[in-house]
């Protein structure tokens, strides 16, 4: 099982030197990938949850050091682990500037990089952003096929709904054929079918076996029936704040609970061709994060 954690790039915690030891740490113990989110702002009033009720931002989102930004300081600071974004808005960067910078990324990094792409669903960041929440949906695929204009050989030209670009030059290219591999947040049935059709895999969090179990099973089908592929896809699973000093009693999530019976889910979820997870550790102190990677990579031995 590959394995992977969150940078410390949120929280009171954060720090270029926060960031810098617990990567190093990170590819040290041969893990897999190392990732960053992002939160273009934190309202200081109660936002809306779509459809799930109002509520207050978490107070550790106050601190948000920019996704891609990390990311380039942490390439110069490793030299194999993966680097990933889980998740950045499509919306807010006009396609052609995200194409570019991921392209950028992927050259520092020599080819670590690995895209989760987002919608976004905060509509004070769209408002910020000055973008229609309505650009979510159909605009994801203008977006994609724009950003893969971009990522193709000169000259680029796209014509698309919402962004059109003018036949030009445009480089640096990534250094992935085609460009990183890109993961859509897999939050709605919508998602995962315009992922089937457009994206590399999808990057879900894993909330119950049900749902995983179904994604595993249904995600191949949709790409086959979009005649793609299924072993060209990938699905790389994230975990919330899933480990416990104790073990936690049934039914629990997956990959939540003690490092036992994490270790017993990971078997389970190979079992599902699910080969590469990664945690979120941004409530865990920076302090107690290397005895726990210690940890976390026994358990990931199957």
């Amino acid at each position: 099982m590959q394995i992977g954690i969150t940078l410390p790039q949120m929280g009171l915690d954060a720090s270029p030197a926060a960031i810098t030891s617990i990567a190093q740490e990170a590819e040290r113990l041969d893990f897999a990938s190392l990732w960053v989110g992002e939160r273009l702002l934190r309202p200081r009033h109660f936002v809306a949850y779509g459809g799930r009720g109002s509520r207050a931002i978490p107070d550790f989102q106050k601190i948000n050091y920019e996704p891609l930004e990390t990311l380039t300081y942490v390439a110069a600071k490793t030299e194999r682990i993966k680097l990933g974004t889980s998740v950045i808005n499509a919306f807010f960067q006009a396609p052609v500037v995200m194409a570019r910078r991921l392209a950028t990324l992927d050259q520092f990094s020599a080819g670590r990089l690995i895209v989760g792409l987002g919608q976004g669903w905060m509509k004070e960041e769209f408002d910020t952003a000055n973008v229609s929440l309505q650009r979510r949906g159909n605009g994801l695929e203008d977006y994609m096929g724009a950003l893969r204009a971009v990522w193709g050989p000169d000259p680029v030209h796209y014509e698309g709904r919402f962004y059109n670009i003018v036949e030009s030059d445009i480089a640096p290219k990534p250094v992935q054929p085609g460009g990183p591999p890109v993961l859509f947040a897999a939050n709605s049935q919508a998602v995962i079918e315009r992922a089937a059709r457009l994206a590399d895999g999808l990057n879900p969090v894993l909330y119950s076996w049900e749902a995983i179990e179904a994604l595993a099973r249904d995600f191949p089908a949709l790409v086959r029936d979009a005649g793609r592929d299924p072993s060209q896809t990938v699905i790389i699973a994230r975990v919330n704040n899933g480990i416990h000093a104790q073990a936690l009693p049934d039914p629990r999530p997956p990959l939540v609970g003690s490092l036992d019976q994490i270790h017993d889910d990971m078997h389970r979820l190979a079992q599902l061709g699910i080969n590469h997870v990664f945690y979120d550790l941004t409530l865990i102190p920076v302090q107690e994060q290397p005895k726990l990677l210690e940890q976390l990579r026994r358990a990931a031995d199957i």
